[in-house]
């Protein structure tokens, strides 16, 4: 009998803990694993979380996959996406603030998968061109652009994984008069340094996570004001002198704004923090995902495999609360059902399952209610597998904690520390204000960090 064979579509983090899983599974003495390949459309492992200064197309003419600027910070707590086999302080050798910049996270990402010999299994430039599915063979075909070779690729696999994540096709809205507007306009996707803005008047639309956290970049780096337009709700932060909210644009004279309460303001740019698409372009109808961003997503069974037909798994498709740690609650859940460890149920349980969730779900009315409906989907999916405990509840609660910190000061919320729930470790403070934090390299960020655990380990417990 054949060994089964696996596609995995990305290898950004959700790509890399599926990968990580069958590692584990390898290192654990599990025999006959199946041969897998992922593809990668970039040149590197990491997906989102790999900075890069280009927008639009990359060098071989594909989208550009990230949305990731140089002045990110996490903008939740570590402590919540910490991987259960591999601890910030196990990595780190020493505790580390509770809110770490871009490079501190990838670093972090990258340490456990490091360990492993994974790259082995990625095939790097090699973007999806399409997926099709043979009902008599059972086995689906992958169609590949290797970018290396100027050539496609074809081959056959009994399971495919989507991990190709939901965060990089913009969704661009229209307003009138935005074509005479004679500064610069872009999505969120397309940001990529804070400095551009210094002095500038900018115009954020949208009141998400991404236009809270632009916003505050850019305030940070010597933007002149921010202004921060609003569909439905403001954000309702305390915000500090030179950053406002606004309801929704009507239109646009040249580079003034109208908003629908009757004000105008001049711009320089204008930044839409508007979201972004499910995109599958590799998938026909009947095996493409059709969704919003949203904590459940229909027509997945536990979130994860494709209901018509479940050996298309997807990971990662949910909006986010926790991140890491449940990309890997659902990798090793899939693994186990690739492995035969975990037999399916029949369509039409399958279906009354979601429903079930998409019930719960629907009676969440408050931020708190989401946290804890998310982490009873990971927990779910714990219990059926060996990955390791990692206290998802108390996570849960430090998230609760997370949004009255926020509540409390926007602009300081990322100088609390909390603890793990892996380690028991206290993360020492930010030992500077965040907003005077202006070089957040790896090696300052580290120093910093080193600096403040020696101080704390001085002090009377």
């Amino acid at each position: 009998m054949s060994k089964k064979r696996i596609a995995i579509l990305g290898a950004g983090p959700s790509g890399l803990a599926q990968l990580r899983a069958f590692e584990a599974a390898r290192l654990a003495g599990v025999k006959d694993l199946p041969e897998i390949v992922c593809y990668e459309k970039q040149n590197a492992i990491g997906g989102m979380w790999n900075y890069n200064w280009r927008t639009g197309l990359d060098r071989n003419g594909e989208p550009v996959h990230g949305s990731m600027y140089r002045y990110l910070w996490s903008n939740g707590p570590k402590e919540c996406l910490e991987f259960a086999d591999y601890s910030f302080d196990e990595h780190f050798g020493e505790a580390i603030p509770s809110y770490p910049p871009r490079e501190v996270l990838k670093d972090y990402i990258m340490g456990r998968i490091d360990k492993q010999d994974i790259q082995k299994y990625i095939r790097f430039e090699c973007p999806v061109r399409w997926v099709s599915f043979d009902d008599e063979t059972q086995k689906f075909t992958v169609t590949v652009m290797n970018h290396k070779t100027n050539e496609q690729e074809v081959e056959e696999f009994d399971y495919v994984v989507v991990a190709t994540g939901h965060f990089s096709t913009p969704n661009m809205p229209y307003f009138e008069g935005l074509e005479s507007f004679p500064g610069r306009v872009l999505h969120a996707h397309d940001f990529r340094d804070a400095l551009e803005f210094k002095n500038k008047d900018i115009l954020l639309i949208g009141s998400s996570y991404s236009a809270e956290d632009i916003g505050t970049q850019c305030y940070k780096y010597g933007t002149k004001s921010v202004t921060i337009s609003y569909r439905t709700q403001a954000l309702g932060y305390e915000w500090p002198d030179g950053i406002t909210e606004a309801p929704l644009v009507t239109h646009f004279e040249g580079d003034v704004a109208h908003f629908t309460d009757g004000t105008t303001q001049r711009f320089d740019a204008i930044i839409m923090c508007t979201g972004y698409l499910f995109h599958f372009p590799f998938l026909p109808d009947d095996l493409r995902l059709q969704t919003h961003n949203c904590l459940y997503p229909a027509n997945l069974y536990k979130g994860i495999y494709w209901q018509p037909n479940p050996k298309l798994i997807y990971l990662g498709m949910q909006d986010q609360y926790f991140t890491f740690n449940m990309f890997d609650a659902q990798a090793w859940h899939a693994r186990d059902v690739i492995m035969g460890d975990i037999k399916l149920p029949d369509l039409q349980t399958r279906e009354s399952d979601e429903k079930e969730w998409l019930a719960t779900y629907d009676k969440c009315s408050t931020v708190g209610d989401s946290i804890d409906f998310q982490a009873a989907y990971i927990r779910d999916l714990t219990n059926d597998t060996d990955y390791p405990e990692f206290a998802v509840e108390k996570q849960g609660d430090i998230l609760k904690q997370w949004q009255v910190d926020k509540l409390e000061n926007i602009m300081t919320f990322r100088e609390k520390a909390y603890r793990s729930t892996l380690t028991g470790t206290l993360a020492p403070e930010l030992p500077e204000p965040w907003l005077d934090v202006l070089d957040d390299s790896l090696e300052h960020f580290l120093n910093m960090a080193l600096v403040q655990s020696k101080q704390s380990k001085k002090q009377p417990q």
